[in-house]
C-alpha cells in the first residue's frame, strides 16, 4: 500500500518510515523540515516539501500521490515553549491538523493514524493510566493534541473518516546501528540530555526532587523505544487498511515505569563513567508516576515491544549520540 507520512522527517516519523518500508509499503514523506531532517530518510523515499498551514500544498500532495492511508506526525512538541507561545502552538498543531483533515475528506477520505501524547491526561492518580482516564491536559501542547483528537473524531462522525490515535508515553532510543536517532532543536528528553552530558556538551544532570512516593524518591516514567513505537504505527496502519478498525485510541508504552535515578544509573553503566548530577527542588506539575495501561493495543493489534530492558534502550541512544554528537550535521 502507498502511505503519505506527514512529518516523516522527524525523530519518530523517520523511524516509522523505515518500519513501514520494511513491512512492504510504499512511502512518501510530506514535511516542512522545520525540525525534521532530510538526511534521516532513505535516499529513495520521495520528500515533498510542504506545510500544513498551506492548505493547497497538502491538498496537492494528496491529489498527486493518491495514498491509501495517511500517518500524521507533524507538530510542535515542546511543553515549556507551548506555555510561552500558545498562539504558535494552536496555529501550527490545531490549524495545521484541521487543514489536513479537510484535505483528506475533500480528496481521498483515506484512513488516518495520528500521533498523540500522554500529555492529554495531565496529572492523574491512575496507575497505570487507561485510555478512558479523565482528559485534563495541563499544557498548551497537551491541549492542542486533545483538540486534534476531538477534531479527528468529529470528522469520523460527520464523514466516516477511519482513524487510529496513538498516545505515546516517553519515547527514547534510536535505530539499532546508530544511523538515525533523536536530534531535536530543543533538548528536553532525559536520556538524550544524559547522553549529551556524557559527551561533555552539558555540565551536569539535574535531578528534580528525590522525595516522591516512589521506591527511590525520583519520578517514574514509562519509556517506549522509538523502534517499538514505529512498529505500533505499522500495526495501526495495517489494521485500518484491512478494515479491522474504524475509530480507535491506544496508549503506547511498556506498562511499567523507570525512575529518573534508574535511567541515569543505566546511562552510567552504558557510558562507563558516572554522570555529574545535582539535586534540585521538585518541578511544579511533575506527577510522581506516569505509566501506561497498554493492554488494549496488545490485545487488539498484537503490539509486542522488543525493547524492554532499560540498558538496551539507553545503549541504542548512546550509539547514535556518540557517533553523531551534532545530530545530522555530522
Amino acid at each position: 500500500m502507498k502511505l503519505l507520512v506527514v512529518g516523516g522527517a522527524g525523530y519518530i516519523g523517520s523511524h516509522t518510515v523505515r518500519q513501514l518500508r520494511a513491512a512492504g509499503h510504499e512511502v512518501v514523506v510530506f514535511d516542512n523540515l522545520s525540525s525534521g531532517h532530510a538526511a534521516a530518510l532513505p535516499t529513495d523515499v520521495p520528500l515533498l516539501r510542504g506545510d500544513l498551514l498551506d492548505p493547497d500544498s497538502i491538498r496537492t500532495a494528496l491529489e498527486s500521490q493518491r495514498p491509501d492511508a495517511v500517518v500524521h506526525f507533524a507538530a510542535l512538541i515542546e511543553v515549556g515553549e507551548s506555555m510561552r507561545a500558545p498562539g504558535r502552538y494552536y496555529r501550527n498543531n490545531v490549524t495545521g491538523s484541521l487543514n489536513l483533515l479537510q484535505a483528506i475528506v475533500d480528496t481521498r477520505k483515506v484512513p488516518l493514524v495520528f500521533s498523540s501524547t500522554a500529555a492529554v491526561y495531565g496529572t492523574t492518580d491512575a496507575v497505570p493510566i487507561p485510555e478512558d482516564a479523565p482528559l485534563r491536559p495541563e499544557s498548551v501542547y497537551g491541549e492542542t493534541k486533545l483538540m486534534t483528537e476531538r477534531m479527528i473524531h468529529a470528522f469520523h462522525v460527520a464523514h466516516g473518516l477511519p482513524y487510529t490515535v496513538l498516545r505515546y508515553f516517553n519515547v527514547c532510543g534510536a535505530a539499532p546501528g546508530g544511523h538515525i536517532g533523536e536530534a531535536h532543536p530543543s533538548k528536553t528528553h532525559l536520556i538524550e540530555l544524559a547522553c549529551l552530558t556524557a559527551l561533555g556538551q552539558r555540565e551536569k544532570m539535574m535531578v528534580f526532587g528525590n522525595d516522591y512516593p516512589t521506591p527511590d524518591g525520583t519520578c517514574l516514567r514509562d519509556y517506549v523505544h522509538v523502534q517499538d513505537l514505529a512498529d505500533a504505527h505499522v500495526l495501526a496502519v495495517e489494521a485500518l487498511l484491512a478494515g479491522r478498525m474504524m475509530a480507535a485510541t491506544y496508549n503506547v508504552g511498556l506498562g511499567r515505569g523507570f525512575s529518573v535515578q534508574e535511567v541515569l544509573d543505566a546511562v552510567d553503566e552504558v557510558v562507563g563513567t558516572p554522570l555529574p548530577r545535582e539535586l534540585a527542588p521538585r518541578r511544579a506539575g511533575d506527577p510522581p508516576r506516569l505509566v501506561a495501561d497498554a493492554s488494549r493495543i496488545v490485545s487488539d493489534l498484537g503490539f509486542a515491544p522488543q525493547f524492554t530492558d532499560l540498558r538496551q534502550m539507553v545503549q541504542t541512544a548512546w550509539d547514535w549520540h556518540r557517533h553523531h554528537p551534532n545530530g545530522f550535521q555530522d
